[in-house]
């Protein structure tokens, strides 16, 4: 088995990477802090890039650190001009949402970063996904969730639109006063053309409850993301496990994620027809790499394709010490 790349493993929990093409190298962009709690003041966002396919990384690059907030990257994209976008949640007590707000920065070189936005958002999210581009309609886009994974009905998500490179956006609530168990988070989602959005996000659960919980949920949309179907997927093989997708040429999309106290990082592919309306239908799994199996001191992986291949970013170790890693997956064939 192919063992992945270490991109960040100095002591400490490093972790929650966003991976991105810019030009003709990779940045990896994840947080350091000192355990799993994302609101540690000490926890601030950095940088590395490589430029030979994810082998070796180069020196580390601040994005920012106030050290009054924690932060945390939580999503990626680029802008018109191809600079890479990443989002930051700044979070300064674990209370949602009065604590938390959210930062958009901007970098063309994966060494300078500017901070381009600050949105005033309501429900302020929890999070908000990777960035991406409906040519079309001239916006970019992302999914957002907000909660507090508590047992009540005030959870919610929806979508973000900008039409000025990031700079403003404009927020649409899709679903609220959601149970837990109906709260679909972490989403990662692809554009397929024609107003159409294919999504896959995690199914919040308790450990010790019902194995029923534990599936991905499927998110469809044929109107460039201003309404939506939700459906539960065949996808079990998880336990709150972050997805990410990508769509390959030929129209297969591949959804990648990590089976947290398998410590298996695994890829399901099928091509975006077969699956769209018909969430049951994915197929099993490849198993492409292994990592810790510590529960939730490892996963959340986030792909993206570069030079052929596709590279996977996600974070392995124990409560007190996590590496970030990148493992280069080959292009799926017979899709």
């Amino acid at each position: 088995m192919i063992l992945p790349c270490t991109v960040q493993a100095e002591p400490g929990y490093n972790s929650w990477p966003m991976i991105q093409t810019l030009g003709s190298s990779l940045i990896c962009v994840y947080s350091k802090g000192k355990a799993h709690l994302i609101d540690e003041p000490c926890r601030g966002v950095y940088a590395r890039s490589s430029a030979d396919g994810g082998r070796t990384w180069g020196a580390e690059n601040p994005v920012c650190n106030s050290g009054e907030f924690g932060e945390v990257a939580t999503g990626k994209g680029y802008d018109s001009t191809g600079a890479a976008l990443f989002w930051v949640r700044c979070c300064k007590a674990w209370s949602f949402p009065t604590a938390m707000h959210h930062e958009l920065y901007r970098t063309a070189d994966g060494v300078h970063f500017e901070k381009i936005s600050v949105p005033e958002l309501q429900p302020v999210p929890i999070q908000i996904s990777d960035i991406f581009s409906m040519p079309e309609k001239g916006e970019l886009a992302a999914l957002w969730f907000a909660g507090d994974y508590q047992g009540g009905d005030n959870n919610s998500w929806g979508m973000l639109f900008s039409r000025d490179d990031g700079r403003t956006w404009t927020q649409l609530v899709l679903e609220d006063h959601l149970p837990k168990k109906m709260w679909p988070t972490e989403q990662s989602a692809v554009y397929l053309g024609k107003g159409r959005l294919l999504a896959i996000a995690r199914r919040e659960s308790g450990r010790g409850e019902d194995c029923e919980m534990k599936v991905q949920f499927q998110l469809e949309s044929s109107d460039y993301g201003r309404s939506w179907k939700k459906y539960l997927t065949n996808i079990s093989d998880i336990q709150e496990s972050t997805p990410s997708l990508v769509l390959t040429d030929h129209g297969a999309v591949c959804n990648y994620y990590y089976q947290r106290t398998a410590g298996l990082l695994k890829r399901r592919v099928a091509k975006a027809d077969s699956v769209w309306g018909h969430p049951a239908d994915w197929p099993e799994p490849e198993i492409l790499t292994c990592g810790s199996k510590e529960s939730y001191h490892a996963g959340n992986v986030n792909a993206v394709a570069a030079s052929g291949r596709h590279m996977i970013a996600f974070y392995s170790g124990n409560e007190k010490d996590t590496a970030v890693m990148v493992f280069p997956a080959d292009m799926p064939q017979g899709v």
